[in-house]
């Protein structure tokens, strides 16, 4: 059973008769549910995620002006249900199972009680913490508040910062692909070919998780994700054929084929959405293309690299 079935399972048996018959008057003001760190957030766990840092259990989220007044009696009852704590705890596990303040659990994801109001903030945030904040599922929220922010982190980045990231990772990905990764074949340099090889496929599939609307998980998860994402997921093979296989030789060059193709295939999306109309082979050209399309000044002259 995956570990988000198992969560909810738990709680239909224990959690959901605990808040009825303890909290009758709070039931409809706990949000409930699976959200955050961990393989079984995303729903990738399997049998070997078990080993460490996997408690049974789920979350209970309360505003602040309801944890004032039953978040410690709430925690013991949690506390006191009958579910396991999980067997090994690594250095960085952290207490993600119980009751929380839903404003302190998006702080610990977004530095703030909430989500973003500025498109600076926007910017600044990495993709793997809005990916964590709002994976999982939620179960119980009548309230409305914890699913509010929760649906405004999902679809709320303004277009300038999405543009702004997609022209970044166009460039990272011609500079890193197209260009450096032959280069450094040539040079004799196998090693710094793999890590160009290596920035290629994380720039390309932030930049389809981008094209889908969605929040890149970490890096574990990078690639494993985008089997779920509605466009672009069949180019998932050839980025884990490009850190899998042999390099190039002389005479040879499968590779940068692939690497050209992945390319194309980007290029059509990017075309499909508007958003170039330019029919150039190499990326960074159409990471100036979307450039010109961003509204607002402040990101339009930002350097093409940043985002």
């Amino acid at each position: 059973m995956r570990g988000l079935d198992e969560a909810r399972a738990c709680f239909e048996e224990f959690g959901r008769p605990m808040l009825r018959e303890q909290f009758p008057e709070y039931e409809g003001r706990v949000a409930v549910g699976l959200v955050g760190r961990g393989s079984e957030c995303f729903g990738f766990d399997d049998a070997l995620s078990r080993d460490h840092d996997f408690p049974q259990g789920f979350c209970l989220w309360l505003t602040d002006e309801d944890d004032l007044k039953i978040g410690v009696a709430l925690s013991r009852a949690y506390r006191a249900l009958p579910i396991r704590q999980s067997a090994q705890r690594s250095a960085m596990a952290e207490e993600s199972r119980g009751v929380h303040r839903l404003s302190a659990f998006y702080r610990r994801y977004t530095g703030m009680n909430g989500a973003p109001e500025t498109w600076q903030q926007w910017m600044s945030l990495p993709s793997y913490a809005l990916a964590e904040a709002t994976n999982g599922e939620v179960w119980l929220d009548e309230l409305g508040a914890f699913t509010a922010i929760r649906q405004q982190l999902l679809t709320g980045m303004p277009e300038d910062v999405r543009l702004k990231k997609l022209a970044a990772r166009a460039v990272e990905m011609a500079q890193s692909g197209q260009y450096n990764y032959a280069r450094c074949l040539a040079h004799g340099e196998e090693g710094a070919a793999m890590l160009a090889l290596a920035d290629f496929v994380r720039s390309t599939a932030q930049m389809i998780y981008l094209l889908n609307r969605r929040h890149a998980p970490y890096y574990k998860w990078l690639l494993r994700g985008m089997d779920e994402l509605p466009k672009l997921a069949e180019l998932r093979p050839a980025l884990d054929f490009l850190l899998t296989a042999e390099n190039d030789e002389t005479g040879r060059a499968t590779k940068t084929g692939v690497i050209e193709d992945i390319c194309a295939s980007i290029v059509r999306e990017l075309t499909a959405q508007g958003l170039t109309d330019g029919n150039w082979d190499y990326l960074e050209n159409h990471a100036f293309g979307l450039m010109e399309r961003i509204q607002t000044p402040e990101i339009r002259a930002m350097h093409v690299m940043e985002g």
